[in-house]
C-alpha cells in the first residue's frame, strides 16, 4: 500500500512542477461516439471510391470482360452514398449537388478509360481538361460549404487523386502490375488522408452534432 501512495505521489510530481511553474498542461480531446463512427464510415466510402474505380478500370481494359456495367453501376451507387453522408449537415440539395459532382467525376473518368484504352490521345487529353474542371468544383462546392476546408488545399488533395487514378489506368494499360499495384496502394493512403481532412472540417463545423 505504501509503494502504490509513494508511487502516486512520484507521478504527480511533473505536473505539480508544471503548475507551479504556470506552465500550461495540455489535455487531448477525447472523441466522441458519434465522432468516431462519422469519421471512419466516410473514410470507408471514400476508400469504396478508390478501389471501385479500380475495378472498373480492370473490367473496361480487360478483353471478355464481362461485369463492366454492374461494376460502374456499383461505383456511381458509392457517389450517392458519399452525397447521402453529407445530408445529415448540409441538407438534401448539398447532399444531392455533391453526389452529381461526383458521378460526374466518374463518368469522365470512364470516357477517359475508353479513349485511352482506344489510344484516342487528343480526346484524352480533352477529357483531362474536363475532369480537372470537374476538380475544382467539388473543391468550390466544399469550400464553400465549410470555412475550415481551403479551396486550395482541396484542388490539391483532389489533383493528386486524378492523378493516381490515372497511373492505375496507365499501369493497366501497358500490363505493369507492379506500378499498378503501388498506384491502388497510394490512391487508398491518400484518399484516407483526403477523406479525413474532409470529415474532420465537418464535425468541427458542427460540434453539437457530435456531442456523444
Amino acid at each position: 500500500m505504501k509503494k502504490l501512495l509513494i508511487i502516486g505521489l512520484l507521478l504527480l510530481i511533473p505536473l505539480n512542477m508544471f503548475a507551479a511553474s504556470g506552465i500550461a498542461v495540455a489535455q487531448q480531446p477525447c472523441l466522441t461516439q458519434s465522432e468516431v463512427k462519422f469519421e471512419n464510415e466516410f473514410r470507408k466510402l471514400w476508400i469504396n471510391h478508390v478501389l471501385w474505380t479500380s475495378n472498373y478500370i480492370t473490367s473496361a481494359t480487360t478483353a471478355g470482360a464481362e461485369d463492366q456495367k454492374q461494376v460502374l453501376a456499383h461505383l456511381l451507387k458509392n457517389q450517392e452514398e458519399i452525397g447521402n453522408a453529407i445530408k445529415p449537415y448540409y441538407g438534401k440539395a448539398a447532399g444531392a449537388k455533391l453526389t452529381e459532382l461526383l458521378k460526374q467525376h466518374i463518368v469522365i473518368a470512364g470516357d477517359i478509360v475508353e479513349a485511352a484504352k482506344n489510344g484516342q490521345g487528343a480526346k484524352v487529353n480533352e477529357l483531362n481538361k474536363k475532369w480537372y474542371r470537374n476538380a475544382d468544383g467539388i473543391a468550390a462546392f466544399l469550400s464553400g460549404a465549410n470555412p475550415n476546408l481551403k479551396n486550395e488545399d482541396l484542388k490539391k488533395l483532389l489533383y493528386k487523386h486524378l492523378e493516381l487514378v490515372t497511373d492505375d489506368l496507365t499501369a493497366s494499360l501497358v500490363k505493369d502490375w507492379d506500378a499498378r499495384i503501388v498506384a491502388i496502394d497510394d490512391g487508398v493512403t491518400h484518399i484516407i488522408m483526403m477523406a479525413d481532412a474532409i470529415s474532420h472540417a465537418v464535425v468541427k463545423q458542427f460540434p453539437d452534432k457530435f456531442k456523444r
